[in-house]
């Protein structure tokens, strides 16, 4: 299976790029989530630059964080860079418009943005609307400043099944951040299927056969460690800090889980000086998203979730897992890394 990187736009970015290059990594990625992270279109044209192979990613773009005309002109201007290099994940925006205290945009709302995208990108026309003044618009740039010759990769950030049946309407790709579950994938999988009108049973090069990339966070156990240890718990904990982020800004979410997630979430909010029914907790919960977590928070990092949403273990037991994955419709692991460039060589499972 192949493997990519996913990190935050920071200063430096590049560098790490060059290092999953040199690696072997199939793509790395920098996360697109404005307030909480810097600009994937910036980070992503530094590392263009210093490149040659690997495939960049942006994980994910979404409506009303981007417009339409900015987003086109952005991918379609880092494909001039690297050239048929470029993937771009779209999603509702679950937790870009969260970070702002906003609800994620509709799969109405998403399925026009992805669209609008692929035309643009594509040197086509999209329809652009303000209120109720529609117009159709194109990317009037030419030759070096941006490139819609070579084909942009899209996906669509998918936990449930509309977005999946969204990706194969629009013939993209999917994308899911910890989502480990094989029967999950292969729903989705079916759901992009029929959306598309390709047999469930159709061969592998149909054309709803796009790539399906999974993000999640990986630590490989020593001889004896613990699985659930400080080492395993560093390692994966800003991805379970993540679910227990969105529980603690999703009510309803929270509701239904256990006795000891929700317990996590309340641990979670009283750390964070704030409530679930507060009107701004979002400035209290997003600070550090997706960062290393401090020793103090280590206690939140249940083991549960670790099975549930990132992968630990030992090579065999990795190895074993990645490959029900791959079974299930995975192409790509994208890992999260919060270990040092030097490290990433441990990930290549």
């Amino acid at each position: 299976m192949r493997k990519g990187i996913v990190v935050a736009a920071e200063p430096g970015v590049e560098d790490l790029a060059v290092r999953a290059e040199e690696l072997g990594f199939s793509s790395f990625w920098v996360y697109d989530t404005p307030l909480l992270h810097g600009d994937p279109f910036v980070a992503l044209a530094l590392c263009a630059k210093v490149t040659r192979r690997i495939k960049l990613g942006i994980g994910v773009t979404s409506p009303r964080v981007r417009s339409l005309p900015a987003a086109a002109s952005a991918v379609a201007g880092l494909n001039a860079l690297a050239p048929g290099r470029i993937i771009c994940g779209v999603g509702t925006g679950n937790t870009a418009r969260r970070a702002l205290g906003m609800p994620p945009t509709t799969m109405a709302e998403l399925e026009a943005f992805t669209a609008g995208l692929q035309a643009l990108c594509a040197g086509g026309s999209a329809e652009y609307r303000e209120g109720d003044r529609v117009r159709d618009i194109r990317l009037l740039q030419a030759g070096q400043h941006v490139n819609t010759a070579d084909p942009v990769e899209f996906l669509v950030a998918a936990t449930g099944l509309k977005a999946a049946a969204v990706a194969g309407r629009r013939g993209a790709g999917v994308i899911s951040f910890a989502s480990l579950d094989p029967a999950a994938w292969h729903a989705r999988d079916h759901a992009r299927r029929q959306a598309a009108d390709v047999p469930t049973d159709a061969p592998a090069d149909a054309p709803a056969d796009t790539g399906s990339y999974l993000m999640t966070a990986l630590h490989v156990l020593g001889d004896g460690e613990d699985p659930y240890g400080d080492a395993a718990r560093d390692a994966t904990g800003h991805v379970v800090m993540s679910f227990l982020t969105f529980a603690a800004d999703t009510p309803a979410f929270a509701e239904g889980l256990g006795p000891e997630e929700r317990a996590a979430v309340r641990a979670l909010l009283d750390r964070r000086g704030t409530t679930i029914d507060a009107p701004n907790r979002h400035l209290a919960l997003y600070p550090g998203y997706l960062g290393r977590i401090a020793p103090a928070d280590r206690d939140l990092i249940l083991p549960s979730l670790i099975d549930a949403l990132t992968l630990v273990g030992t090579r065999d037991d990795l190895r074993a897992r990645i490959a029900t994955l791959e079974q299930a419709g995975v192409d790509e692991i994208v890992i999260h890394p919060v270990a040092d460039p030097a490290e990433f060589a441990k990930l290549t499972v």
